[in-house]
């Protein structure tokens, strides 16, 4: 991918459209998760190096994307058809704008490609994994588990707001069990902590 549509340029226009920080926060959590996924498709392809990383960007920008027209357009009828329509006319990717498209499951357009199923399957996930961060006393992502964050999946009172049937859903369409799914993004937050604002307290 070309500098000008890269992660630098995705992450600017993420924070340029958005004010609420806690969505700037979700679009980088969500970009990590699929990164890794990313990461993981491209050595299934025998890409190494710098190949891969390219590859694996396209992930990444997906996911700072996906939202980044909510703050300013929020309702069904606007988000995510508003910023696809502008990042279209910027002339970024196709396969990014398909992947926002199918994570919203009222567009009409479906996952297919394997970034649209990664960014999918990891929409939900981040949001719920900053959740069980949060409640943890020192609010560090380091301490969450996936044993627990299983368990507070059944807790339907504990971030009530978020799929659960998304969460299992995306890892059916990635083709993994849900705990590999939560350990695949668990650790790919986990890796990326400081940025993400999961360092705990103090950190």
């Amino acid at each position: 991918m070309s500098p000008a549509f890269g992660a630098e340029r995705a992450e600017a226009l993420l924070r340029e459209w958005t004010s609420n920080e806690s969505l700037v926060k979700h679009g980088l959590s969500v970009a990590r998760c699929t990164e890794s996924y990313g990461l993981r498709e491209a050595a299934r392809l025998g890409l190494s190096g710098d190949s891969a990383k390219r590859f694996a960007e396209m992930y990444r920008c997906a996911g700072l994307l996906h939202d980044f027209d909510y703050d300013r357009h929020p309702t069904p009828e606007e988000h995510p058809f508003v910023g696809v329509k502008f990042l279209r006319e910027q002339g970024w990717p196709e396969e990014i704008l398909h992947a926002i498209l199918a994570h919203a499951d009222y567009s009409g357009v479906v996952p297919e490609t394997h970034l649209d199923k990664a960014l999918f399957a990891s929409d939900e996930l981040a949001g719920f994994l900053t959740a069980c961060a949060l409640v943890k006393p020192s609010k560090a992502i380091a301490e969450v588990e996936v044993a627990s964050v299983k368990k507070k999946m059944k807790d339907k009172a504990f971030a009530r707001a978020v799929k659960r049937e998304d969460i299992t859903r995306g890892a059916e369409l990635l083709g993994i069990p849900v705990e590999e799914h939560i350990g695949n993004c668990l650790r790919a937050m986990q890796e990326h902590a400081a940025e993400l604002g999961l360092l705990g307290i103090g950190g």
